[in-house]
């Protein structure tokens, strides 16, 4: 381990954060919040802490541009929260934050209270040590709850006169680390949608063929959501871009078989069985054309229907082309050497709720050459790393106040619906 006397403030401050426990189940967002008002007066940020749910705030620090209103803002966005820990597979304390051989393992490390430090930091360099003076207003955000669901946390915030107030005109948030030599951009993500299948028939003694039972008819459905499923694979391997680039994950839709129930005795042919699936719905897929092949799917047998446990009943992405935000993003990746590889986000975040709120968002955690390991035992980043990271924020944030703010006309060039 090494000591923290000579090390970078950024590192110093990213380690104090990361000892917070903010772990499901119960996040220590107390202490959390008071560590980020003492950032934030250190830094000379207005402070506002919204609690939409009681015990549960969203901190914003505020940097105030030149022209005020006048510009939408920028919105910095991350989440304090980080999932638990299976302690007996971590060489380190997971909660430590211990510096070994360069790497700062902890949960957290890389989802993602790396990022909330960077734009923090990035701040204190441009403001404390440069003396810049942004022209729009500059919000550094702190959630709860993303990775339950965000839904007391961003879900319900986007619907409050607080976040109308933010007057946000793109939102940056969460990517993944890139085990090759490029920064990922998430400019969508895919759709989760999870369902209850449940298969009806008749019932009877185990040791008859009796007809139209749930068993067989289960097997018929199941095979159409897994032929589906390894088209899809198949399309992961296989498919190209326009441009070259192979498709990636959040290029094709998911559809996985997560849980079977049913029966009530070994002998006993039940009258109903249950599937579920987990499926994600790429945005290259219109949501109401997959609807219309679960139908199609469901009624292909008698006493068969579905129902949703989690619906997400839009999907919108931030277009790039004639993006200036997007442009902005890419010459600062340009002018430090650094590739962008963007691309739709596998999982959610709380981008999604952005989105629905027509806002661009694009998410991205600068971090290559670095093994993905949020939600892993002994995750951690490396300092150098995070110094790259931080480094990258000083740069871009600049740029983006340069942009030249779109007009009302035309919000298809934000948000677009898939």
């Amino acid at each position: 381990m090494t000591d923290t006397a000579a090390e970078h403030i950024a590192v110093t401050n990213f380690r104090r954060y990361l000892r917070v426990k903010t772990v499901h189940p119960e996040p220590d967002y107390v202490g959390a919040e008071a560590l980020l008002r003492e950032f934030g007066r250190d830094l000379g940020l207005e402070a506002q802490v919204h609690n939409v749910v009681p015990g549960k705030p969203i901190v914003i620090l505020t940097w105030r541009g030149t022209h005020g209103k006048s510009l939408k803002s920028l919105v910095l966005n991350s989440h304090i929260d980080v999932v638990p820990v299976f302690r007996e597979f971590w060489t380190q304390d997971p909660f430590a934050a211990n510096k070994v051989n360069g790497r700062i393992y902890a949960r957290g490390a890389q989802d993602m209270k790396c990022v909330g430090i960077q734009y923090l930091e990035a701040i204190r360099v441009l403001k404390l040590q440069r003396g810049y003076m942004p022209k729009r207003d500059i919000h550094v955000m702190f959630v709860p709850d993303e990775e339950i669901g965000g839904h007391d946390g961003m879900e319900k915030f986007i619907h409050t006169p607080e976040w109308t107030a933010l007057n946000a005109g793109l939102v940056l948030d969460e990517g993944l680390g890139n085990p090759e030599n490029a920064y990922k951009v998430y400019h969508g993500e895919r759709a989760p949608w999870w369902i209850k299948v449940s298969v009806k028939g008749e019932t009877g003694h185990g040791s008859q063929f009796i007809e139209n039972t749930p068993g067989p008819k289960l097997q018929r459905v199941m095979a159409k959501f897994l032929a589906f499923r390894d088209e899809q694979e198949a399309q992961l391997k296989a498919g190209v871009h326009a441009d070259g680039r192979p498709f990636s994950l959040g290029d094709v839709t998911t559809v996985n078989l997560t849980m079977l129930s049913g029966g009530v005795q070994w002998n006993v042919i039940p009258n109903q069985l249950d599937m579920g699936f987990d499926i994600r719905i790429s945005p290259r897929m219109p949501l109401a054309k997959f609807r219309a092949l679960l139908d199609a799917w469901c009624a292909s047998e008698e006493g068969v229907s579905y129902e949703f446990i989690q619906l997400t009943p839009c999907n919108f992405v931030t277009p790039l082309d004639n993006n200036p935000w997007w442009h902005a993003l890419q010459a600062t990746a340009k002018a430090r050497g650094v590739a962008l590889d963007p691309t739709v986000f596998p999982a959610a975040t709380d981008s999604r709720y952005v989105r629905r709120a027509r806002v661009p968002a694009l998410g991205i955690s600068p971090m290559r050459n670095t093994p993905v390991l949020l939600h892993c035992h002994d995750e951690y980043l490396d300092e150098s790393m995070f110094l790259e990271g931080l480094e990258f924020y000083t740069a871009l944030l600049p740029r983006l106040d340069e942009v030249v703010d779109p007009t009302a006309e035309d919000p298809k060039l934000w948000t677009l619906e898939c």
